[in-house]
């Protein structure tokens, strides 16, 4: 389970296979269900789209058209 962060919100530029961090801050959130997702626990994100997801399920369900 993720854990709610308590800091600021970072930005963020997705890259493949990693990220470039924009602006100060210890969380990104979802774009798809909104969730926190704190730095440390960030694994799935879309370069293509530039947004971070919470889970394996929600990625895989956004890249195949079915989230959103």
């Amino acid at each position: 389970m993720l854990m709610s962060p308590t800091g600021r919100l970072a930005r963020l530029h997705y890259l493949p296979g990693t990220f470039r961090q924009l602006s100060a801050g210890d969380h990104v959130i979802c774009a798809v269900s909104g969730v926190p997702i704190p730095l440390d626990a960030l694994r799935y994100w879309s370069a293509e789209l530039q947004e971070a997801y919470a889970t394996p399920e929600i990625a895989t369900r956004r890249l195949l058209g079915q989230a959103g």
